[in-house]
């Protein structure tokens, strides 16, 4: 617990003061026993301001030193504080240790008053950041020297104040007890030793001078304040941190096994018989390397193809082998033939930079079905271990925020409590300064003071509102007499006018429509455009700034100029006018039209949407909140730019040739710091391996990891920080409450009068249609109203006030007096309406577990059970038409009878429909049981798996495989004819509407509807693309499993409330595509060499007219880019790329190439346009995403609650599982293994279960790793050797340690599973030995043995055998298995269906860019590579580029593809844009679900740890326990067996020795004869073990009725005393006798003399000593009890 601040008077620091600390010095120094108990309060910490509840800074005690006002560092550090005149805090050592001046030296106290001046604080500051901004200049000019040398000098005389100051070292205040001050001094010495030695020329010593820019950290108390939050939030990734590099490192050994060398094989030309040239290494020789010409390479790629003898890998054309020889790809830097390759390709693919260049050369090199390692990869690094960070990041601001928010409610206590002291204390004067004080300080200097949101920038979820300062008397006067109009009565009646007319709704209502008009005016821009589009864009631009002008003039009008700006929004509005008529006046300023404009009137119309509104408040308090956090972000940046600049930039401009033939510097490069600042940034958006390849070609990897490596990993920490915490605010978004402004109303309103008008008309129009009489008419309302009731479900119906309202609105004279009880017996009954059959889990989530009723048939003799909201039971469907069409008739026929609709009917007839009736009835009933049947139910489902995995087969060999296409027909009819049939006999069972009615079955008559479609596509040619919808067939799946379509439920319950946002969003991304299309429409054509396909040169060609004059380039005279800004369509696609960070290099390049419409683009001649993607990835991409995520949490959040608290995507029975398996993870569930009664087997026994044993096993299984780590590719036979003969020394000890414990457990070795697993190596690993041997060595991969023992190394994981914090973060992810597991099957569906779609549009399109060999659209092996590619957003970009190839001169139409009937290679751009985009949004979608999941299950571990529950089998176990205490069956047991009792138990009741002082504060009840109740132990045990709250004590209520139950014979008794009191009891008499001793003793002492002494012993002092030492004793037994 906290010290609390307690306000007294400021005491000044004298001789006195020292003294007593020195004595306290000494006095600690003799003692050993320390006040531990004192915390540091958090109020008075150094840099904060002094809270205003210690009354007023007196002028001379300003910049003077005082006593310390927090006693732990008055007590413990011995300090003394000074307060600078803004009341800022700074704490000085006040005992002297090493070189410290004493505090009152003048020299000292000079220092002092030096260094606490706000002044030099601020000339510090202005010096620093100057330095920092000479630092970014690359070519500085001349005088740039003297200021350096004058900052120096400041930065010299500054470190000298703090050592006169503060001393050397004297204490954690002194200048070396501030890491910062390290880091100051640091950075001067190495620049001094620059400037006056001849160690000039270091380059090292030149780049720690880029550390000063860090020195603005310490200078901002809000910056140190987030740095030491940061550092504590490290401390708790510690744990994630080692656990990612464990995983690294096993799945680069793994990596290394598997793919070793295999990245050198590549195609070489074979010689051929004409030709003298042989090849005698077709294995391969580290002697023999061939020329670049002799390597296959394909048309535009850089590096040779590589190749693999297997036949699912790449495979070389003719005239060439596949041989291993050269270097790796990417200049060697991809390889896995050493760990450190290894390692960095695993941190490659673990961050998704560039994966999918790294895929295909692994698939080129070694087979496709290495795509299982890679998908294992993206999961447990990419997802996994993201999820963990991000959830630890979480958790730790939730923790935090916690934290801060309860001290604004401490400091108002203490606040309160000093005041009424004061208040009882009478201190007139104190508190009127104070109330002085007070008045001084607004609320928001308050708020600063307590420094609530300073301290790590945290904000609570409501923060008060910054008060407005008050306006000066006379300006205010000033304001109100020239501001409001209202002299002239003619004016008042124009201004009351005018607020008639901007009040009305439809006014507002016009003004929205005049927005949107004018947003779709700016979206009708493109390029090229005709003039009479010009025109009309120019006219409709004047039209709305004229609007725009009268709506302002109007409102001033109304509210006169005064009341007119204190509204946010007419300020806005103003602004939009100023530059709007601006704009008209200056017409050649774009630049005011692009970035200020366009932005505030979609501003403006976000006025009028309550959500829009809300959003941007929470955006802007919580910004506001994290501004600290902002500010670090934007200074790491500054600062890696920076640094990279001085460290790489002269390697780049002297090594560019090992990067450039032409020695050309490349677009990415650290030569000048915008350039620095973009790779940095590219960093950060997640790019960086291919800037790192170069960097290391330059500069050497010794100096470019450490630096990428730094870059990547503090700047993604700060990014998710950020990140979690803007996620964590729009969590608290609730749409349902939303604060709405007046002209939102207004809107609302308008459209509200408008619907209700529509109504109206709609109406009259229906009832002119109508002869019928008004009487007629009421009777006919009444009767569709009960229609309209039986023609719904149950669900649907569930309403009864809303019947009783149909039926009070009905006719007087007509209406059927129905009660509320006889209306809800009609609603809640069975029979009510037709209701339809659900699968469990369906649509009836939350009322599963309703109880079963019984109902009545027609004839009265049979009962058949049914649920009340499910209706799934064949009685149901039965009974419920039939009765329901005998309660309609019974309601309808007394008004039938009265009209006159009421027919008779023979007796005959009536027995012949009774009789067709039965035989319908018994009809439907028949096919309801059979569509009920579980074995039907079981055929459908594995019917329609066989029919969607029927699709799989159809690829483009499907004609070359005749048979199979055959059957492929033949079984599309079966399947066809089944779902048919099947759906025929749920129209008989259920009805028309009750089928219709039932999503799952809409969606099975719509796949229905496909298989006929695509039966009559194939019967004839000109139908034939009617058979391109067959992937919907596998949407049927949906309709069959419960998994999936609890998480499709979920999904929708989740996603649909953010459409609000979603369109905010989406407003955000038309802002920045109509931004593009003015900046870049029509410039990004450029002219294109058709011989070497490169761009000529601005000195070549200038513009269009040149290009197209050139004779030998007249089919192509002028090109565009395939991705460009010439309209807001081709803008979102381009904008979606960069969101996605794939192809947006080549659309930035494009941007800043571009020069003007029509003009050749020059190379980067508009490089600043990197800063309209830069704000688009802030504002467009990370905010949006921020704040779409967080509503998602909101919604699966309130989903959760509204289900109590359980996962909303697994069904009833995996709730069931996920309970077992909760408990599972808690406990331990393996049995230990009886000990033999065998002297040697015990031996052994005792041997393998000892810890230490665990712990050699352990050590063994790294060692063995690490001899995996030290091979290499290159490496020598020798070496080689020597690991084999180590992999024979593993296999044997790993052998001698399964024969030991095989000994040792007998049969229950096989009932552990990682024994299992044990045995499993240990065979395989003597059978990877054996089999070389016997089959020859070719046959068997040399790293198979490694490998197999290798995988031991999942023991580290084990619970209770590996670290604990393994076990921890681990758990999550088990928990969580269930939902992943179900989300993860509708992810697959989603592929599966786009797969298919894939095979049937793209199977054919031309190879080039992301469509090759490996991956493409052929097959469904291939298509599901694509879109696991697509899923994890890496190479969608150059697939759809294959795609866009659609003219003749980017493919041929008429090209015949061997063994089929298709001609051409041509994609279709718009399907492919549609077809990859919606992919990405659903995967999207489906995944931040998935990282939620897992997130939220982190979260809830804490929550699920503290209150953990009990199961029975605890139960049982306890009363096993208590069965050998209390071999009677007596209840009770002796208080002195309780200890050992409570050590016999299993664990969560266990309770280690000692715990006897643990068992008497449970304060248990004991009854005659020091006993105690079982029953009162398990209560106590249980409450210890669950915590206390309002669950817990339900549970123990329910443990008491239970047991009592269970045990009806319970002996009553009545408690005598507890535990508690017997032990301070026995404490107590334990004092009484040691005090009567002791008087005993001295009454002895007296009577020895002989003379009697009355009373003297009163006034002893002897005696007093004793007294108080005995005293002093029974406080310390108390304070022990």
């Amino acid at each position: 617990m906290l010290t609390s601040p307690e306000p007294k008077g400021l005491v000044p620091f004298t001789a006195e003061s020292l003294e007593l600390i020195e004595n306290h010095v000494a006095k600690k120094c003799n003692e050993e026993h320390e006040e531990d108990d004192l915390k540091p309060s958090p109020y008075l910490e150094a840099g904060k301001q002094l809270p205003f509840n210690y009354g007023s800074l007196p002028q001379g005690m300003v910049s003077e030193p005082l006593e310390d006002m927090d006693p732990y560092y008055y007590v413990k550090r011995n300090t003394f504080m000074v307060l600078n005149r803004n009341r800022v805090i700074f704490r000085f050592n006040a005992v002297s240790i090493f070189c410290t001046l004493s505090p009152f030296s003048s020299l000292r106290r000079a220092a002092i008053k030096i260094l606490v001046n706000p002044v030099f604080r601020l000339l510090i500051l202005i010096s620093v950041l100057t330095d920092s901004f000479l630092m970014s200049m690359s070519n500085p000019p001349d005088w740039i020297l003297v200021v350096q040398n004058t900052l120096l000098g400041i930065y010299t005389f500054e470190i000298l104040v703090k050592v006169i100051a503060r001393g050397v070292w004297a204490g954690s205040f002194s200048f070396l007890g501030d890491l910062w001050n390290w880091l100051d001094f640091s950075v001067t010495l190495f620049e001094l030793m620059t400037r006056l030695s001849p160690l000039n020329f270091l380059l090292m010593l030149k780049t720690i001078r880029t550390l000063r820019i860090l020195k603005i950290i310490p200078l901002n108390q809000g910056l140190l304040s987030i740095v030491a939050t940061l550092t504590q939030c490290l401390k708790k990734l510690f744990g994630a941190i080692v656990l990612t590099l464990f995983f690294l490192t096993v799945f680069s050994l793994f990596g290394m096994g598997l793919f070793m060398g295999n990245l050198k094989h590549k195609c070489l030309r074979w010689p051929q018989e004409n030709e003298n040239e042989t090849l005698y290494n077709r294995t391969g020789s580290q002697y023999y390397t061939p020329e670049r010409a002799n390597f296959y390479y394909l048309e535009g790629e850089r590096y040779a193809l590589l190749c693999s003898n297997r036949t699912d890998a790449g495979q070389c054309p003719e005239g060439y082998v596949c041989v291993k020889e050269g270097t790796n790809p990417d200049n060697g830097f991809t390889s896995f033939d050493n760990f450190g390759w290894a390692f960095l390709a695993l941190f490659r693919l673990m961050t998704q930079d560039y994966p999918e260049l790294l895929y295909h050369q692994i698939l080129y090199a070694s087979g496709k079905i290495y795509m299982i390692f890679f998908v294992v990869i993206s999961f447990w690094l990419a997802f996994y271990m993201a999820s963990l960070f991000l959830g630890i990041l979480a958790m730790t601001y939730e923790m935090e925020k916690q934290r801060i928010s309860q001290k604004p409610r401490d400091m108002e206590l203490k606040f309160q409590r000093t005041m009424k002291d004061h208040e009882e204390g009478n201190e007139a004067t104190e508190m009127k300064t104070t109330e002085i004080e007070m008045k001084k300080r607004t609320p928001t200097s308050v708020n600063t003071t307590l420094d609530i949101l300073e301290e790590t920038t945290l904000r609570p979820e409501e923060e008060p509102e910054t008060s407005k300062k008050k306006c000066p008397v006379y300006w205010l006067k000033f304001a109100k007499t020239c501001f409001i109009w209202d002299c002239s009565p003619c004016w008042i009646k124009l201004s009351q006018f005018a607020d008639r007319i901007i009040t009305h709704p439809f006014a507002d209502l016009f003004l929205v429509i005049c927005v949107i008009l004018n947003i779709c005016f700016l979206a009708l821009k493109h390029f090229p455009m005709s003039e009479e589009i010009m025109s009309l864009l120019r006219i409709g631009n004047l039209v709305f700034i004229g609007i725009y002008t009268i709506e302002m003039i109007l409102k001033i009008i109304a509210l006169h100029p005064y009341g007119y700006f204190q509204v946010t929004w007419n300020i806005f509005d103003s602004i939009i006018v100023f530059f709007g008529l601006t704009e008209i006046l200056l017409a050649g300023i774009e630049g005011i039209t692009d970035f200020i404009l366009f932005p505030l009137i979609f501003i403006k119309l976000g006025k009028y949407g309550p959500p829009f509104e809300n959003l941007v408040r929470i955006l802007g308090n919580t910004l506001m909140a994290l501004k600290d956090l902002v500010l670090l972000l934007f200074l790491f940046v500054y600062f890696s730019a920076v640094f990279g600049m001085k460290l790489f930039g002269q390697s780049y401009q002297e090594c560019v040739c090992h990067i450039d033939e032409d020695c050309q510097l490349p677009r990415w490069h650290m030569s000048d710091f915008f350039h620095a600042y973009m790779i940095v940034f590219r960093i950060l958006c997640g790019e960086w391996i291919e800037t790192l390849w170069d960097c290391m070609m330059v500069a050497g990897q010794s100096l470019c990891v450490p630096f990428y490596m730094m870059v990547i990993l503090a700047g993604n920490f700060l990014i998710f920080y950020l990140f979690v915490a803007l996620v964590s605010s729009f969590s608290s978004y609730n749409a349902t409450r939303q604060e709405v402004n007046t002209e939102a109303k207004n809107f609302q309103l308008a459209m509200d009068r408008i619907k209700k008008g529509i109504n109206c008309v709609l109406l009259k129009i229906l009832c002119t249609k109508r002869t019928v009489p008004t009487e007629v008419k009421g009777q006919i309302c009444d009767t569709s109203v009960k229609k309209n009731i039986s023609g719904h479900t149950l669900s649907e119906v569930s309403d009864t006030q809303t019947f009783l309202r149909y039926k009070e609105k009905s006719s007087d004279t007509e209406k059927t007096p129905v009660t509320e009880s006889e209306s809800q017996s009609l609603i809640a009954s069975p029979s009510a309406s037709e209701t339809v059959p659900i699968a469990s889990g369906e649509s009836d989530i939350e009322n599963l577990d309703n109880k079963e009723t019984r109902s009545k048939s027609e004839n009265g003799d049979s009962k058949e059970k049914m649920k009340q909201s499910s209706s799934s039971e064949c009685s149901t469907v039965d009974i419920v038409i039939s009765e329901e069409e005998e309660i309609v008739y019974e309601h309808e026929k007394p008004k039938l009878h009265k009209n006159g609709y009421e027919r008779k009917s023979s007796s005959a007839q009536v027995s012949r429909e009774s009789r067709n009736g039965n035989i319908w009835k018994n009809m439907r009933k028949t096919c309801c049981k059979i569509v009920e049947n579980n074995w039907f139910k079981c055929f459908i489902g594995i019917v329609t798996l066989l029919s969607t995995g029927a699709l799989a087969l159809e690829d483009i060999y499907i004609d070359q495989r005749k048979t199979v296409k055959i059957l492929l027909e033949y079984a599309d009819m079966i399947f066809a004819y089944i779902f048919i049939l099947e759906m025929l006999l749920k129209w008989v069972a259920y009805g028309f509407k009750a089928y219709f009615s039932n999503g799952c079955y809409k969606l099975d008559f719509m796949v229905i509807i496909v298989f006929c479609l695509t039966l009559i596509g194939k019967t004839r040619e000109d139908l034939n693309p009617l058979t391109s919808i067959k992937f919907l067939r596998a949407l049927r799946v949906l309709s069959q499993f419960e998994r999936m379509k609890v998480v499709l439920i979920a999904l929708k319950k989740t996603t649909l409330p953010t459409l609000s946002v979603f369109l905010i969003c989406l407003m955000t991304w038309l802002l920045f595509s109509i931004m593009g299309v003015h900046l870049f429409a029509g410039k990004f054509y450029e002219c294109i060499d058709p011989t070497s396909g490169e761009r000529f040169s601005v000195f070549e060609v200038m513009n269009k007219s040149q290009c197209e004059n050139l004779i030998f380039n007249e089919s192509l005279p002028w090109e565009n880019a395939k991705l460009n800004f010439d309209n807001v369509g081709n803008g979102f696609l381009s904008l979606f790329q960069v969101a996605t960070f794939n192809g947006w290099l080549s659309i930035m390049n494009s941007a800043i190439d571009s020069v003007d419409v029509n003009m050749q683009p020059n190379y980067e001649q508009n490089l600043y346009m990197y800063i309209y993607f830069i704000i688009f990835v802030i504002f467009g991409l990370f905010l949006p995403l921020s704040m779409l995520i967080g509503v998602i949490v909101s919604n699966f959040n309130n989903q959760k609650i509204k289900q109590g608290g359980s996962n909303i995507f697994i069904t009833v029975k995996q709730k069931k599982q996920y309970r077992a398996l909760k408990k599972l993870l808690y406990e331990d569930p393996q049995r230990p293994a009886p000990h033999p009664k065998n002297k040697f087997q015990g031996f052994i026994f005792d041997l393998v279960t000892h810890r230490v044993f665990n712990v050699i096993v352990i050590v063994l299984i790294c060692f063995q790793a690490t001899t995996i780590m030290i091979e290499n590719d290159e490496q020598s036979p020798q070496m080689t050797t020597v690991l084999n003969w180590m992999d024979s020394i593993f296999v044997t000890l790993y052998t001698l340690e399964c024969i030991l414990k095989l000994t040792a457990f007998h049969c229950h070795y096989f009932t552990n599973v990682w024994n299992v697993h044990d045995f499993m190596v240990v065979i395989f690993s003597i059978t990877g030995l054996l089999l070389p041997m016997t089959i020859g060595q070719y046959f068997v991969p040399t790293s198979l043995v490694q490998l197999i023992l290798l995988s031991r190394v999942i023991h580290i994981l084990r619970p209770g055998k590996g670290p604990k914090v393994f076990h921890d973060l681990m758990l999550p992810l088990m928990l969580s298995l269930p939902a992943l597991l179900n989300i993860s099957l509708l992810i697959f569906l989603v592929m599966f269906i786009y797969a298919i779609f894939g095979m049937y549009n793209f199977a054919y399109v031309k190879k080039e860019a992301g469509i090759n060999d490996v991956s493409n659209f052929e097959t469904f092996g291939s298509s599901m590579l694509c879109l696991f590619q697509v899923t994890i957003f890496s190479g969608w970009d150059g697939m759809l580029n294959a795609i866009f190839s659609s003219q003749w001169s980017d493919c041929d139409p008429d090209k015949i593809n061997p063994g089929t009937q298709v001609r051409g290679d041509c994609g279709s751009p718009s399907v492919g844009i549609l077809y990859f985009v919606s992919y990405i949004l659903v995967s999207w979608l489906i995944i931040v679900n998935m990282y939620i999941v897992l997130i939220m299950e982190f979260l809830s571990i804490p929550f699920k740890k503290k209150n953990r529950s009990l199961s029975e089998d605890d139960f049982k176990k306890f009363f096993q326990v208590w069965n050998r205490f209390d071999p009677d069956r007596t209840q009770y047991i002796d208080s002195s067996k309780l200890s050992d009792f409570a050590a016999a138990l299993d664990p969560p009741l266990f309770m280690a020795k000692p715990n006897k002082g643990q068992l008497v504060a449970m304060d248990l009840p004991m009854a005659a004869g020091d006993r105690i109740h079982c029953l009162d132990i398990l209560l106590a045990f249980t409450k210890r073990v669950m915590g206390k709250d309002e669950r817990v004590e339900k549970i123990l209520s329910e443990i008491e009725s239970g047991f009592i139950l269970a045990n009806p014979f319970k002996i009553t008794y009545e408690p005598i005393t507890t535990t508690l009191k017997r032990k301070q009891e026995a404490v107590s008499a334990t004092i009484i006798q040691r005090a009567y001793k002791s008087y005993r003793l001295r009454q002895t002492d007296k009577n020895t003399p002989d003379i009697p002494i009355i009373d003297d012993d009163r006034d002893d002092p002897t005696s007093k000593g004793v007294h108080s030492d005995k005293i002093e004793q029974k406080t310390s037994i108390q304070t022990q009890i």
